[in-house]
């Protein structure tokens, strides 16, 4: 396969070449490194988070929108199309780099994890990638600083005038976006957190609302959680049956049936202690190739408009 950060580069590139008309920004930090806000200082929009999305898939996927419904009410929906979702979601779009520099703190995604590729599932998908630019999509409050910048440059080996940093808050319109086009991501990673192989995963589709743009970010983190564990749906082709697919969808979890909002509030906001099954799609179609075809779970319309804020 060629590598997932040439492929990113080029959309990298494309984003650099239209940002008036994405309503997005760049420039360059004092190492040559190059920060592309596609929505924190920046008001971007349906169409750069779309491009955002395909940069953290390094261009595998398909995404698009189309117009659907929550609770009656109308709201974009984003499609995902994949058939190589082990090395797009996993080896690309997951979110699995904490960065952390002196001045800055942000959650990486994008193909630059496969320079680095010290995260287990790199392991599973036999995928490691060997290029002399990184590009890494950051989400946080605030613009990728110089520091943050140098620390992406040592861990994936590269100068730092060839780092690429896509950012953005949750709370923005690319965000929200980005977001509904992880309904594939998590239903993948969940497989290949029960210990399904996920080269096994042959062709993927989902699609998931895009959440209203929250005040702050605690509210945008709940809403666009809400996105994916209540209206994410999720088709999978698979080459080996499964006896856990049923674990897979959010219903599966203790907390299943309570706004994010809520269910990060309690465990004050603290990621790690919520119970890893909330995190999977509303519902998943899985075609196993010469065998059944399962359908699991369900959307929840009504938890959806409770937490979206829909009046």
């Amino acid at each position: 396969m060629d590598s997932l950060n040439r492929m990113a580069l080029e959309l990298a590139d494309e984003a650099l070449e239209f940002t008036e008309e994405l309503d997005i920004g760049a420039f360059e930090l004092d190492s040559g490194a190059t920060v592309i806000d596609f929505g924190v200082e920046h008001e971007g929009g349906l169409e750069a988070g779309l491009l955002l999305a395909e940069l953290q898939t390094a261009g595998l996927a398909t995404v698009q929108t189309r117009v659907d419904e929550v609770a009656g009410a109308t709201f974009p929906h984003v499609e995902l199309a994949c058939d190589q979702p082990d090395v797009a979601m996993l080896g690309a779009q997951k979110a699995g780099w904490e960065l952390t520099a002196e001045d800055y703190e942000g959650l990486g995604s994008g193909p630059a994890r496969a320079l680095v590729a010290r995260e287990g599932e790199f392991q599973a998908i036999d995928y490691v990638d060997a290029f002399e630019f990184a590009v890494l999509a950051l989400e946080g409050d605030e613009l990728p600083t110089e520091a943050a910048a140098r620390e992406v440059a040592d861990l994936a080996g590269v100068e730092p005038g060839s780092v690429f940093l896509p950012a953005y808050r949750t709370a923005s319109v690319a965000g929200s976006v980005s977001a509904a086009a992880r309904a594939v991501e998590l239903a993948v990673f969940r497989l290949y957190e029960l210990g399904y192989d996920p080269t096994n995963v042959l062709s993927a589709s989902g699609s998931a609302p895009v959440a209203p743009v929250a005040a702050d970010e605690q509210t945008a983190i709940g809403r666009t959680n809400d996105a994916l564990a209540y209206g994410g749906r999720v088709h999978l082709t698979v080459a080996e049956d499964f006896d856990a697919f049923e674990a897979v969808p959010s219903s599966a979890a203790e907390l299943y049936g309570d706004p994010f909002a809520d269910v990060f509030g309690s465990e004050d906001w603290d990621h790690d202690e919520i119970d890893e099954g909330a995190f999977g799609p509303a519902q998943l179609t899985v075609d196993v190739v010469g065998g059944p075809t399962y359908a699991i779970g369900e959307v929840r319309e009504g938890l959806l408009a409770d937490g979206f804020g829909l009046a």
